[in-house]
């Protein structure tokens, strides 16, 4: 093939490690059947700070499953580390 794209500076979505988000979205699908789909959003972000420390903490201490999910901790801190990310987002949109 000869044709061109001019993607250089975009971003880099085939450098995902897909297998590893795929953990991140069954965390998020379990939080959603527990809680409700968007519930999270109405969640204050300094309970998803201490989420994430609780589940990296056990994680680093050896247990790496989450026992009620069956989940990896570390699935639960990366749907944690979003949600954080997108409330930071949301706030700024917002003016806060």
């Amino acid at each position: 093939m000869d044709g061109q794209k001019d993607d250089s500076g975009k971003d880099r979505w085939e450098l995902v490690p897909w297998s590893a988000l795929r953990q991140i979205v069954a965390a998020i699908t379990y939080g959603a059947r527990k809680y409700s789909a968007d519930n999270w959003k109405r969640v204050e972000p300094a309970r998803y700070r201490a989420a994430l420390m609780r589940h990296v903490s056990a994680s680093f201490s050896g247990e790496r499953v989450d026992a009620e999910s069956g989940l990896p901790h570390l699935a639960h801190a990366g749907a944690c580390l979003l949600f954080i990310l997108w409330h930071e987002a949301e706030g700024e949109e917002n003016g806060r």
